[in-house]
């Protein structure tokens, strides 16, 4: 381990603890401008933060210690999730130890663990919510893993780092596989992060949500790790696209110098893909949960698409 690698890997984890809830409240801002509403102040999502942590928690007198340790584990899981996805620089420690199968067990970790508490309580919203949720990730992580295999194939390399540097020296060029991987991985995105139109977090109804049903029963400083969980969980995700699609812009492991340039261009990045997200919102209508299982299922065939398309044609 480097002195400049252990600076990159700690400024990734800052960055990223730092910038999701940022990212939320600029999505919120696009969406609402799009809407012809008027939109939350851009640090919106950091006063609720900040108002969550000063409030006292209150916790159901038969919850169990898992309910307790619950919104720690998943906050921990994300920002793991996020030092492992390469956004400044390829130069990270943990990427010997940890890959693209990895990252993707993480995010698997998260949702039991965060379904397992909903279950912990026994109340209905918290069962429904955790069912749905166990549904949504049984059918999107075969599909992501779908994805992040078309691009090691390419990169023959699961490591997130590798596939950077492999795909920012190769000229620019359209590749059929990652174009049908692109368009999976946007599919999987929307309903990993409770977005529409899988799932609407701007609001509360009871027979449709699907993230707010597991954390109903949260509050104060809990509830604030999860919140922040998710900020960081849409983070890791936006930069996963970016990895893969985007890869231009990372410092790499060699330049270390580059770091600081490379912390505007993802500033920018990340802004027009909050942009995009937003339109894909407003352009977008909540479907009905019976038809998520298509969804998603149309996202891993896409995916496969992609994979054989690399397998067959070479491109």
């Amino acid at each position: 381990m480097t002195a400049w690698g252990l600076v990159s890997q700690l400024l990734e984890v800052a960055i990223a603890l730092l910038a999701a809830p940022l990212l939320t409240g600029w999505v919120s801002m696009c969406r609402a401008w799009l809407q012809n509403k008027s939109a939350p102040g851009l640090l919106q999502p950091y006063r609720m933060l900040h108002k969550l942590f000063n409030k006292e928690s209150i916790v159901a007198e038969n919850a169990s210690p898992l309910f307790r340790v619950m919104p720690y584990a998943v906050f921990g899981c994300m920002v793991l999730a996020s030092g492992i996805i390469p956004t400044l620089s390829t130069d990270l420690p943990l990427a010997p130890a940890a890959d693209a199968i990895a990252l993707v067990g993480l995010f698997a970790i998260a949702r039991v663990a965060i379904s397992l508490a909903a279950f912990d309580i026994g109340t209905a919203f918290g069962t429904l919510g955790a069912r749905r949720e166990m549904l949504i990730g049984f059918l999107a992580e075969p599909a992501l893993l779908m994805v992040l295999f078309t691009a090691s194939l390419i990169t023959q390399s699961t490591s997130l780092p590798a596939i950077v540097e492999t795909l920012s020296r190769q000229e620019l060029a359209i590749y059929p596989s990652l174009a049908f991987a692109g368009v999976a991985f946007t599919f999987v995105s929307l309903a990993e992060n409770a977005r529409v139109p899988v799932d609407n977090p701007a609001t509360h109804l009871e027979l449709t949500m699907i993230h707010e049903a597991l954390i109903l029963e949260y509050s104060g400083r809990h509830l604030a790790l999860l919140e922040w969980a998710a900020s960081l969980k849409l983070f890791a995700y936006s930069c996963i696209g970016l990895a893969i699609f985007f890869p231009w812009g990372v410092a790499q492991a060699d330049t270390p110098l580059l770091m600081l340039a490379a912390i505007p261009v993802l500033v920018l990045k990340l802004a027009i893909g909050g942009v995009a997200l937003a339109l894909v919102e407003a352009a977008s209508a909540k479907m009905r949960i019976f038809r998520v299982p298509e969804f998603l299922a149309t996202a891993f065939l896409l995916a496969v698409i992609g994979m054989l398309v690399h397998i067959l044609l070479g491109s």
